[in-house]
């Protein structure tokens, strides 16, 4: 569920819920050992199937995904549009607390892996600057989205959804969501199915030949999406949504005060400290809750 959650924020990525709850690994091989489970499946062995793919898991973590993308995607724009310092403030101490407990979970930190911490930093920070862009609403390219969108989606701190938003296709799809639009909805799972299928087995390779390496990256690609989910910003250019409302579009953080002098609002400093101290003792108890669970 709080996958789920995550995934319908631009900015947040499920892949890092994944990660600070201790089952990120376990859902890449699960992800990777479905198309073979899926042939000894259609041989009949129905249990040897489900042994490989890891069934329980699979569907208990995928229905509560599904359960959550359907019922909150409304809530979630809703409490973005109404309530944004106190919810970014949140989202804000999620992602602090998972770079140092992703970052601490390094064997060692060597020159290379400090190399391509600031690589992915950079890179991360970069497409959280980046402008959203107009694209087609055709079905090829809805399937497109998904394919891309989902990638992004099970790497922690890079954002699924604010890859849509980048391709113009995030309040499409939230609305496809909201509205029950089979044909887009259908199209759109099934890029996301190819993707994540053909990216888990990448993502996995990685995690067994380069662990190192490959978390520094991770660690840099949440420390480089803060920008994106920096409670108090200064909207540069609207855009008209499909109720007609004057939405922000294209935003860049600022500090409180420049916030309060542009738009004229209390910057909510305490509030956002509290439930950004909230977010970071959440995750702070995920973790220990998981080292206990492992012990």
């Amino acid at each position: 569920v709080s996958m789920g959650a995550a995934d319908v924020v631009p900015g947040v990525s499920g892949g890092t819920i994944a990660f600070i709850s201790g089952i990120y690994e376990e859902l890449l091989d699960s992800i990777k050992a479905m198309p073979n489970a899926a042939l000894v499946f259609l041989k009949g062995k129905i249990k040897e199937a489900g042994k490989m793919a890891n069934a329980p898991f699979m569907a208990v973590l995928l229905s509560g995904i599904a359960l959550s993308v359907l019922t909150l995607a409304g809530v979630i724009t809703h409490l973005l549009e109404q309530y944004p310092i106190p919810v970014w403030s949140f989202f804000f101490g999620l992602i602090m607390a998972s770079v140092w407990f992703v970052g601490k979970s390094m064997n060692r930190f060597d020159v290379q892996s400090f190399i391509l911490f600031l690589l992915a930093t950079a890179g991360a920070y970069m497409i959280t600057v980046a402008t959203p862009s107009t694209t087609p609403e055709g079905l090829p390219f809805i399937f497109f989205s998904g394919v891309i969108a989902i990638c992004a989606m099970i790497l922690p701190g890079i954002s699924g959804s604010f890859i849509l938003l980048l391709m113009g296709k995030y309040h499409f799809i939230m609305q496809a969501l909201k509205e029950v639009n089979i044909s887009i909805i259908i199209t759109f799972a099934f890029g996301c199915l190819l993707g994540i299928l053909s990216f888990a087995r990448v993502v996995s390779f990685m995690f067994r030949r380069y662990h190192n390496a490959t978390l520094a990256v991770l660690t840099g690609f949440m420390l480089g999406s803060l920008n994106k989910v920096w409670p108090w910003k200064e909207v540069l250019e609207y855009r008209i949504n499909s109720h007609g409302e004057s939405v922000p579009f294209i935003e860049k953080s600022v500090l409180p005060g420049t916030y309060t002098e542009l738009t004229g609002q209390h910057p909510q400093i305490g509030l956002a400290l509290a439930l950004a101290g909230f977010g970071f003792l959440l995750v702070f108890g995920l973790e220990t809750l998981a080292e206990k669970t492992k012990k």
